[in-house]
């Protein structure tokens, strides 16, 4: 059986993010220093520029933590952009789940609310969602 000491350290805590189609799903560990695996790969291999690796790891500054975390996300579905927003989702509600007086930083940002906005289904008739097509009078 495992003592507590080895418990906490192999405990991780786990959140969901989603935004458009994708889905992120996060697991923090605490750590002597902070790591990030996304889909099993470093950070800055799936996260190709600086401004998506910013909103990925945004959480963190946002509450402004100084505990180290072990970070590993498996995202899917969706484009590059909406996956980063799953990630700080997914990050938020865990580090939510963590300390709850992380909370209102987080909240007061907007990272524990999913973004609903995606793409309108097209509808018969139609060439895309609104566009009709052209008119003719004759």
């Amino acid at each position: 059986m495992a003592t507590t000491t080895e418990k906490s350290k192999d405990r991780y805590i786990e959140g969901i993010g989603r935004r458009k189609t994708s889905v992120a799903r996060a697991r923090i560990t605490e750590a002597s220093k902070a790591s990030f695996l996304v889909n099993e790969k470093e950070i800055a291999e799936h996260f190709k520029t600086e401004e998506l690796r910013k909103i990925a790891t945004e959480a963190f500054a946002t509450a402004g933590t100084e505990i180290k975390f072990k970070v590993t996300v498996h995202v899917s579905g969706g484009g590059i952009a909406s996956q980063a927003v799953a990630m700080r989702h997914a990050i938020s509600r865990a580090l939510n789940e963590y300390d709850a007086e992380m909370r209102a930083p987080l909240k007061k940002a907007g990272f524990l609310k999913r973004d609903p906005r995606a793409k309108e289904r097209r509808k018969f008739g139609l060439k895309k969602a609104r566009k009709a097509p052209q008119w003719s009078k004759r």
